[in-house]
């Protein structure tokens, strides 16, 4: 699970990280769009210079035409005058008339030349004009260029610097499904072996359940024949009439508080987040408190602010409380939910907190209004914001009160009925939804005014800073409401079903009844595990009957029989003191009978060797005489040296008087042999029952795994799933971005090389026209 939630936060970090590239691409998309249109613009010019150009050589030409014309006119009408001089010096011996014609001639040739001569001036002018018209348009042109050409080297290391991070990103995203894809396969063959054990589970679960089903069904039927209690005249006999526990119910419960807590813990850090971000606004704008001190009104709304976490987190620790007090060993309804009065508490504590602070805030917002650069958008922002603020704090009451009356059946008893809990319940629910929707509309009205503050010249980093905090923790905010309100209604009903409810009738379970329904469930537990227990053999009623009365009867005289026992105890410890004792005296008696024989045996010997072989007859008398006592003696050891054998052991006993003794005593081995026996195989039936007990929890166990993994197994399939989809997405928006960054890098080369082409062009026809127009010159300086 670690590993899980490490993948987890290194997606999230991903996709942030993706969020602020996409940000950051759009803006460059943008830019890239506003530069797009001017170069469109700066083609536009271009075409229309390059036509007043086209316009302005056309009339060089026309103009350097009509120069040819007028020049070659000059140079016929000089020649023209070179040869009326020498006619009129040839003809000066004539008359007056030729030499009057040739002066008439002669001033109208000069009058010709001398508007030949400024027209010519004129259209130097001209030429000169335009010539340095075009020298601008050049200079400006070639400063344009490089202006273009520096942008494009800019936006080239932008997309180089977009490549290799999006190229990094791809490779990392790369190493993680491929790490991502071990994983899963290491996860796919845990996933056969638990398998292969549920399957053996399985089988071990279908016996069980056949057992069980078949003592379900005598206990049905057993079940169905009784009566609920019920008594008009005293109900707190009715508590007697407690529902089975429903463990279903307790796991259900349990889960549900648990992700109540994972949305409650994102809802307090939110909370946490907007008040201490809003602290910090407070002290940026519309006054920075380290240039200038705030206003009154801002400095107790600041101090009210850094208190928020003296009303906020008691709400994540008492709803903890809440979810640790619920546990499948308890009944979970509002009747016996005692920590739910606890959260209420905190609720409406931080419910009070709201409402002292509220006017706080619509004076800070009056007073960013009365700023000397507030413009009337922001104002119209302002006020779309202190009524946001007013109906999230009237929500916020009604949640209060709502959570207030689901919490009152804990303490006091018939406090709510079954259809009023699912009247709150419902309204509740529709709370939580109109609480998401108006976070939501103030997130978007402070995101718009946000964007306006942005326009204002004296915005500073700091606000600006300050503001995308604030806004983040709105948006999270808004995220933690909207899973709440969707959590809750998906749950509405299992919040509005009763879980328990006595046995005859549809009130609700009061805390008499949960204490007895859980006495009971232990008792049950605890006859379950003593049916496993082997059962001596049952007695038969009538005889248990005769027994019972038996025992009452004789219950008087319990204390004598008691004083009765330990005697005869101490009598039968003191006999079988006795008894060691003389069994003690016979072994010796035996020895010393044995040195008598051993002893006589050597005096036969010796009296034998005395007499030499003669007898007489009291000496065989004497010797004869002890053979009887031998005999006895004899007898009396065959006695004692009796052995009886059977299949449960050897016992040695003597055919006295206390051969019943022995009798009883072999009994008794044989009764202890068998307890001994009974036991040891009591022992081990015990041993393997909690070995049965123990397999089948450890079964479950392994089952519940086996569900974890298969769901872990389809989250990271399907992140593994998003991954891909994320990743081919993002190579082919950067395969799109460099498609289209080298669309533009190709036609603004191909745009740079047409126009070097017609300046390489333009620069060429100028120097010609220099040339002709210093050829000009000299011409005319020559004339």
């Amino acid at each position: 699970m670690a590993n899980v939630t490490d993948l987890q936060t290194k997606y999230s970090k991903l996709a942030q990280e993706y969020s602020k590239l996409r940000a950051q691409n759009q803006v460059l998309k943008k830019a890239v769009i506003d530069e797009q249109a001017n170069s469109l613009s700066l083609k536009e010019q271009l075409k229309q210079r390059d036509q007043s150009l086209r316009k302005q050589e056309q009339e060089m030409d026309s103009l350097s035409f009509r120069n040819q014309q007028l020049a070659k006119r000059v140079e016929l009408l000089q020649e023209e005058l070179a040869v009326s001089e020498a006619k009129g010096k040839k003809g000066k011996s004539k008359g007056d008339s030729p030499s009057q014609h040739g002066l008439e001639t002669k001033s109208v040739f000069d009058e010709d030349l001398q508007k030949k001569i400024i027209e010519n001036e004129r259209l130097h002018i001209q030429f000169y004009e335009a010539d340095e018209k075009h020298k601008k348009q050049e200079a400006e042109l070639k400063s344009r260029l490089q202006e273009l050409e520096k942008d494009s080297e800019q936006h080239q290391a932008i997309v180089d610097g977009l490549t290799t991070k999006y190229m990094d990103t791809i490779e990392r995203l790369q190493g993680d499904k491929a790490r991502l894809e071990v994983k899963s396969q290491m996860l796919e063959r845990e996933t056969k072996e638990c398998r292969v054990r549920t399957e053996e589970c399985q089988q071990q679960l279908r016996r069980c359940q056949s057992e069980l089903n078949r003592q379900v069904k005598q206990s049905s039927s057993v079940i169905q024949e009784k009566v609920p209690f019920n008594d008009t005249k005293f109900s707190d006999y009715n508590s007697l009439n407690v529902p089975p526990h429903n463990r279903r119910h307790q796991l259900k419960a349990r889960d549900v508080a648990g992700q109540a807590l994972s949305f409650i813990q994102d809802l307090v850090a939110a909370l946490l987040n907007f008040h201490t971000y809003t602290e910090q606004r407070v002290h940026i704008y519309p006054r920075d408190s380290s240039i200038e001190t705030i206003s009154p009104l801002n400095q107790r709304f600041s101090q009210y602010l850094h208190e928020n976490a003296a009303y906020v987190r008691p709400l994540e620790d008492s709803f903890l409380q809440l979810h640790q007090s619920i546990t499948e060993d308890t009944v979970t309804v509002l009747e016996t939910v005692v920590k739910l009065k606890s959260f209420a508490d905190h609720f409406s504590s931080y419910t009070h907190f709201l409402q002292k602070i509220l006017p706080y805030q619509l004076k800070s917002l009056e007073e960013e209004c009365e700023a000397p650069l507030c413009t009337a958008a922001l104002t119209a922002k302002n006020q779309e914001l202190q009524n946001d603020i007013k109906k999230v704090t009237s929500i916020f009451e009604k949640l209060q009160s709502y959570i207030t009356v689901l919490a009152l059946p804990s303490v006091c008893q018939d406090a709510l009925p079954q259809s009023s809990t699912s009247a709150v319940f419902t309204q509740l629910a529709a709370c939580l939804h109109s609480l998401h929707d108006a976070i939501k509309e103030m997130s978007k009205h402070y995101n718009q005014k946000a964007s306006l503050e942005q326009e204002l010249p004296t915005v500073t980093q700091k606000l600006s800073t300050t503001s995308e905090c604030l806004l983040g923790s709105l948006g999270s905010l808004t995220s933690s409401t909207g899973k709440i309100a969707t959590f809750f209604s998906n749950n509405l009903d299992f919040f509005t079903s009763p879980g328990y409810s006595p046995r005859g009738s549809t009130a609700t379970l009061n805390p008499l009844q949960a204490e007895s329904m859980l006495a009971y469930k232990k008792k049950a537990v605890a006859y379950i595990h003593a049916i496993k227990q082997p059962k001596p053999q049952s007695v038969p009623y009538r005889e248990a009957l005769s027994n019972r009365r038996v025992l009452t009867s004789s219950t008087e005289s319990r204390e004598g029989l008691t004083q009765q026992v330990q005697q005869s105890q101490e009598k039968i410890a003191r006999l079988e003191q006795e008894k060691e004792h003389w069994l003690l005296e016979a072994q010796l008696g035996k020895v010393r009978l044995e040195k008598e024989n051993q002893r006589i045996a050597d005096l036969e010997s010796q009296l034998a060797a005395a007499l030499g072989g003669g007898v007489s007859p009291p000496t065989l008398a004497a010797a004869a005489s002890p053979a009887p006592a031998q005999e006895e003696a004899e007898g009396a050891a065959g006695k004692e040296a009796t052995l009886c054998t059977s299949l449960v052991g050897m016992l040695c006993t003597t055919p006295s008087v206390e051969h019943v003794g022995d009798e009883e005593s072999r009994e008794q081995l044989i009764k202890t042999h068998y307890m001994a026996r009974v036991g040891e195989l009591t022992t081990q039936l015990q041993i393997s029952d909690s070995k049965a007990v123990h397999f089948h929890s450890e079964c479950r166990a392994l089952a519940r795994r086996l569900a974890i993994a298969e769901k872990n197994r389809e989250t990271l399939s399907e992140e593994v799933r998003l991954a891909n989809q994320n990743i081919t997405r993002l190579q082919d928006e950067l395969a799109t971005t460099k498609r289209s960054y080298e669309d533009q890098l190709s036609t603004m080369s191909d745009h740079l090389c047409s126009l070097n082409e017609t300046l390489s062009k333009q620069r060429e026809e100028i120097d010609t026209l220099k040339l002709g127009n210093k050829a000009n010159s000299k011409k005319n300086k020559g004339r």
